[in-house]
């Protein structure tokens, strides 16, 4: 008989959004026209349950009675529908899975159950096999996933084998060629021939021993292109240009690489490389004396910079680390995952480095979204499904785990079908106090922190090293990694702790390479136990163990006095922390398994990274030749896209805006939380109607007071320009980054820049070498002539399929400090104002680069206007030209533009200028010198062009037209069924207990991520935030934690539920985690003690709102169990997560939480969120408004309550945003306004502090 009991879950119609979605999908992508109904299940098979228990789950966890219809053990398929399961291959991280299970323990507080789980679809319509078939082939990636069975199993036991012992290579060291190349072949290495000859060599003339199969993949691994940069190492032995007209230019680049070389390391012999190229610049300019601020170690963990910030009125040194991160390889197989991790390993760089990571742009590069289906190429996922997929991977893990996205952009180019870009940049900062770093000593410890080790990322090192072909696509499941957010984000929480950080002497992220790299740079002598290393499950062997790349794990040195306190605050922190390697004297890396050791290489030979590779290059001539004329009419910066030669001015403008790289990307950005931190100075979109999208990100420092203080970040690159020259792609990239921080009001002048390299694999062809050679030299003579280093990048040179590789690309991102009070928007800001141009001066001799002593000058001249106040707005010209930025400045606040005469011209309007800057100049402010008028502002939302008036509108929705179906924004309008009236009368009741200074108990869950905003709004407002982490890794843990949070709130006056993703919003639906606990009866005791007893307060927002309903303290006022009938907050309309700044009405004041303002009030309040729609009944909704408990709700900009998709982000029924308890003690809403403080979310105008902090504090007053 089965030990395992099955359920399947559905949602009810009206909340079966995501199976809409998905045939909308099918229909429109495979081009199943007779699909008429798909129904989308969810199946959990639990072992380890008694069946009581088993029913509090279902009814609790698995399914929610107002949404879900459940079934046990079989599903009733309708007739005439066809069934198929889906589960992910075994040993793939399932995160639904493990929150269930998770969730489940919470529950019982009993052993975790086993928890499995599928997803079961279900067609109906005139579908034959084939259609079938297709359905499973573009639902079911083999690299993550595979088709269930829909039999039920006996026992959920993974079955593992004992592994072998690890092998040794029996005869290596005495085969000959043959031999060894038949091994060569039958192993798959990264490593070349000449590497594998190598080792041969090394083990035979100085170990006098055969290898182990793990010493040879752990060498293959760390000699891999990924981990060590061996094609960027390559020595380049003649460097030719080709004739052209431009080829003095790259001459002259060349001479000053050289001249460079000598300075920096007069009579040295040191390799030229294009890891030499790309350093250089920042030697050469540290040697000058020109990076004050660089802030330097042995320990390599990010850009880092050293930097004044004044907090309160009192300043200290921080450090501000950035880091560039790309997982091109991984999303392109697996885009879900790949792009979560190069989110999470992009943290992980700073974070190693002791910075907590407050901000991150995305830059990604892909082919048209748009392409059906049939036309995929073989051994390819569709290129709608990579978008698509990579874009929620990215924001998944990034929403999860707390941090800001400040600019998300897409750039589209058909090379990028040969392999996607997926490039994470983040940045970092910390008191310089609380970075301690030192050198490792013999007898230090190494403590493996956080996640365990299983067969995801096994090879992803050596994979993403290799050029790939349709075969190797289909053997490449065990190299992607899988994500899990809720981990790194005690990580994160953890080193942010100073009595923490200040142990650790260094500290290195688990990326490529698992343990054989993270912990085998640590120091260069190293014994380490793989015997200690946590495991996801049995089953994995020595090598696997030293490997795999299994993610949110850290490994840190410690001194021995210090492990306990280490490892004490790990448990306090929810997170395993285990001792796994000592630092040894002899400079040796060992790995022993099972009493055997497997690994035992010198460092020396280790660090020489195989046999340098040679090769000669040669740089070609751009189209064109020798003819400057010619060259000049291919050159992409310069010309007007040839549709639009010779037409009409006004169509030309019409049609720019819905091209592929100028269109909205609105809908793909908003699915990334861009508020979380409360640091945010700059929302993506700008102006009353956030339709303008910004140049570059800004947000304030992650300090605990009050700050001014903000970073930066601007990246530049068109690949156009790139393919037309990557020299000139480079030098322009680098403006471009530098122009796009000039136009947020910040120093472009005291930039640094960090570079991302992606270029097809190189070979034996010297012009395939051409290609980055002359990128990293036009970036290395801009970083020379501006005197701004590139102090960091990342490289990747994979970027080949089969006979296809990606544009040449260089992206610059430019970081700098800068004042939140004084950013400035790209959203035009009122009538009557002078639009200025101004062209980035170029050379005199081609008119092809920039004039650099030129653009230093146009850059003082702005930033000089600006911190005079004499720049109302600023946009930089990119793709689509000057035209396309004028209408995306002009969308913000449907301001209307009337061009000028003298812009009049094809050239001026549509070719992609990039770097030039476009102004709105303040009343009576005169031109600057040089710069072109381009028109004025009005206040009739219109664009006059040539004498033809373009509607405002009109513009808007072509522009947003062209990525509607793969990235939507718009959802059918809910009517708003009722009228709330302004309910005015506030809750008079008389304290039983009064406190000066109240508590507030703050919960920090699994996946819990605004506990830091909570806790400071509380704190300011004159509250005492108590924050308790919950344990859940053991039966034990759990039960101190409910110790902890009884007494926590028994001496409590407020209970406050914050943000996030509790559990990951998993199983299926968000707060259940909180919910679950707080079901607890010690827990509902002590809330009812709370509320009844003591008149306490409850708060929760988002997720905290998520958990009160479900609980039912909103609308009830105390806990009860679930109901068909209860109000719920369910999936957005939208199908997706929504993150922007909202409008939202005071509709009542019975709430003490809303005591500091008055019926009627708007305020500009920051959302994020997936499952934020409201649903009630209608006698559920007359009986709230009659009591006067819907609190607040979305609104137009003047204050209508609304359904529309625009201003009511979720489609929630009667606009609601928040809702109380009967008394209004209890308050939920989804809302962020616990995000607030000074020059926050400044280009989006509105009141943002409902003083609902103040109010609640006051009330115990």
């Amino acid at each position: 008989m089965s030990k395992v009991i099955r359920v399947f879950v559905e949602k009810k119609p009206g909340f079966d959004v995501a199976a809409q979605q998905m045939r909308k999908d099918l229909v429109e992508n495979l081009g199943l026209k007779n699909l008429e109904e798909l129904r989308l299940i969810n199946r959990y098979d639990v072992e380890g349950l008694s069946r009581e228990d088993f029913v509090r789950a279902r009814d609790q966890i698995f399914s929610e009675p107002n949404v879900d219809n459940v079934y046990e053990e079989t599903y009733p398929v309708p007739e005439g529908f066809g069934i198929f399961a889906m589960e992910y291959l075994p040993g793939q991280y399932d995160q639904r899975a493990d929150s269930a299970a998770q969730c489940v323990q919470l529950l019982t507080q009993g052993e975790r159950p086993q928890v499995v789980t599928a997803r079961v679809v279900a067609v109906k319509g005139k579908l034959s096999k084939g259609d079938f078939d297709k359905i499973k082939s573009y639902m079911v990636n083999p690299v993550e996933s595979r088709l269930a069975s829909l039999e039920k199993p006996e026992d959920l036991n993974l079955r593992a084998e004992v592994p072998a012992n690890v092998a040794r290579v029996t005869g290596f060291i005495v085969w000959d060629e043959k031999k060894l190349q038949e091994y060569y072949g039958s192993m798959g290495f990264a490593m070349s021939w000449e590497d594998l000859c190598f080792v041969r060599d090394y083990f035979k003339k100085d170990e006098k021993r055969d290898p182990s199969v793990t010493e040879l993949r752990v060498i293959d691994t760390y000699w891999s292109d990924h981990c060590r940069h061996t094609t960027f190492s390559t020595r380049l032995k003649k460097i030719d240009v080709q004739k052209s007209a431009v080829s003095k230019s790259i001459e002259e680049a060349v001479k000053l690489y050289f001249n460079t070389r000598k300075e920096v390391y007069g009579d040295r012999n040191k390799t030229v490389s294009l890891m030499d190229m790309a350093c250089i610049g920042a030697k050469a300019l540290k040697k000058r004396g020109l990076i004050p601020d660089l802030d330097e170690s042995e320990e390599i963990n990010a850009c880092s910079i050293e930097v004044p910030v004044t907090i309160d009125g009192k300043t200290e040194q921080w450090l501000v680390q950035f880091k560039n991160e790309t997982h091109n390889h991984p999303t392109e197989i697996e885009p879900f995952g790949g792009a979560a991790t190069c989110l999470g390993g992009a943290i992980r760089d700073p974070l190693s480095g002791r910075a907590y990571v407050y901000q991150a742009m995305r830059v990604t590069g892909s082919g048209d979204p748009r392409t059906p289906f049939e036309k995929t190429l073989h051994g390819k996922l569709p290129t709608r499904k990579i978008t698509t997929g990579a874009a929620q991977g990215y924001s998944s893990y990034g929403n999860q785990i707390g941090l800001a996205t400040g600019q998300v952009q897409e750039l589209y180019d058909p090379g990028y079908v040969a392999k996607r870009m997926e490039i994470g940049a983040v940045i970092g900062a910390s008191p310089k106090k609380n970075v301690v770093r030192e050198e490792p000593q013999a007898g230090d410890v190494i403590v493996l922190l956080g996640g365990s080790t299983g067969r995801d990322g096994i090879g992803g090192a050596t994979g993403s090293s290799k050029a790939h072909t349709e075969e190797s696509v289909e053997e490449c499941g065990a190299e992607v990694q899988k994500g899990n957010p809720p981990t790194e984000r005690k990580l994160q929480r953890m080193f942010r702790r100073p009595e923490v950080s200040t142990l650790i002497k260094r500290c290195n992220d688990f990326g490529a390479g698992g343990v054989s790299v993270a912990i085998g740079e640590l120091a260069p002598g190293l014994k380490i136990d793989l015997d200690k290393v946590p495991k996801k499950y049995e089953g994995l062997d020595g090598t696997e163990l030293a490997i795999s790349e299994s993610q949110e794990r850290m490994a840190v040195v410690l001194a021995p006095v210090n492990v306990d306190a280490f490892i004490k605050a790990a448990g306090e922190e929810n997170l395993n922390a285990k001792i796994v390697a000592v630092v040894t004297e002899e400079p040796r890396l060992q790995m022993f398994w099972r009493g055997d050791e497997i690994v035992n290489i010198t460092r020396a030979f280790l660090d020489t990274n195989g046999v340098t590779q040679e090769t000669d290059v040669e740089i070609c001539a751009p189209k064109g030749g020798d003819d400057l004329s010619k060259v000049k009419a291919n050159a992409y910066r310069e010309i007007v896209p040839q549709e639009f030669c010779g037409k009409p001015l006004s169509e030309a403008f019409t049609e720019n805006l819905s091209r592929l790289n100028v269109c909205s990307q609105k809908g793909l950005s908003e699915r990334f939380d861009s508020s979380i931190g409360a640091a945010t100075v700059l929302m993506p979109f700008a102006g009353k109607f956030q339709l303008t999208p910004e140049e570059a990100m800004a947000a304030k420092l992650p300090v605990e007071g009050e700050t001014d203080d903000a970073t930066a970040m601007g990246y530049g690159y068109i690949p156009g320009i790139s393919e037309f020259s990557p020299f000139h792609g480079a030098a322009w990239a680098v403006v471009e980054s530098l122009s796009k921080l000039c136009a947020i009001g910040a120093d472009p002048l005291k930039a640094r820049l960090t570079f991302q390299e992606y270029f097809g694999r190189m070979t034996a062809d010297a012009k395939r070498w051409g290609k980055p050679t002359a990128a990293l030299l036009g970036a290395l003579t801009a970083q020379l002539k501006l005197g701004l280093p590139s102090i960091g990048g990342k490289d990747s040179m994979s970027g080949t399929f089969e006979d296809l590789d990606v544009p040449p690309t260089l992206v610059s991102f430019a970081v700098a400090m800068t004042k939140a009070s004084k950013t400035i928007s790209a959203a035009l800001q009122g009538a009557g104002h002078k639009l200025v141009l101004i062209l980035l001066p170029q050379d005199s001799e081609t008119g092809l680069l920039p004039n650099f002593n030129g653009i230093q000058k146009v850059y003082q001249t702005v930033h000089q206007m600006m911190e005079k106040g004499e720049v109302l707005s600023a946009s930089v010209v990119k793709e689509g030209g000057a035209a396309a930025s004028v209408a995306k400045a002009a969308f913000g606040n449907k301001i209307g533009v009337r061009f000028a005469k003298e812009a009049e011209d094809e050239t001026l309007l549509f070719r992609p200028h990039s770097g030039d800057l476009i102004l709105e100049l303040k009343e009576n402010v005169p031109l600057p010198q040089g710069a072109i008028l381009l028109g004025e502002t009005t206040e009739e939302p219109v664009i006059e062009l040539q004498g033809q008036k373009m509607e405002i509108d009109s513009l808007i929705s072509r522009w947003m037209g062209t990525l509607e179906k793969i990235f939507p924004s718009h959802a059918n309008e809910q009517p708003v069924q009722f009228t709330v009236p302004l309910f005015i009368k506030r809750n008079q009741k008389t304290l039983a207990i009064k406190a000066a200074k109240p508590r507030i108990f703050i919960p920090v869950f699994p996946g819990t991520n605004c506990e830091y905003d909570s806790a400071k709004a509380f704190r300011r407002a004159g509250g005492d935030p108590r924050v308790l982490v919950v344990k859940n890794l053991s039966a034990s843990g759990i039960e101190e934690t409910i110790r902890k949070m009884e007494q926590m709130i028994d001496e409590s006056q407020i209970i406050m539920l914050p943000g996030g993703f509790s559990g990951g919003d998993e199983p299926d639906g968000s707060g259940k985690f909180i919910a679950t606990t707080f079901r607890n009866p010690r827990i509902a005791e002590a809330v009812s003690r709370l509320l009844e007893q003591r008149d306490g307060l409850i708060l929760g927002i988002c997720n905290g709102f998520q958990a009160l309903i479900k609980l039912g303290l909103v609308p009830y006022g105390k806990i009860v169990e679930p109901s068909e009938k209860a109000p719920t907050l369910t999936f957005n309309t939208l199908g997706r997560h929504v993150s922007r700044m909202v409008y939202t009405r005071v509709a009542s004041v019975k709430s003490p939480w809303l005591s500091g303002v008055e019926a009627g009030d708007l305020f500009t309040i920051p959302v994020s969120h997936g499952e934020g729609r409201f649903v009630a009944s209608d006698a559920v909704m007359k009986q709230l408004i009659e009591n006067g408990q819907i609190a607040t709700q979305y609104v137009t900009p003047c204050g209508i309550p609304s359904g529309d998709i625009e201003w009511n982000p979720n489609g929630s029924d009667c606009a609601v945003e928040g809702i109380t308890s009967p008394d209004g003690r209890v308050f939920g809403k989804m809302g962020h306004s616990e995000r607030r403080g000074e020059n926050l979310y400044q280009n989006v105008p509105g009141e943002k502090d409902q003083k609902l902090f103040e109010s609640g504090v006051k009330y115990f007053g």
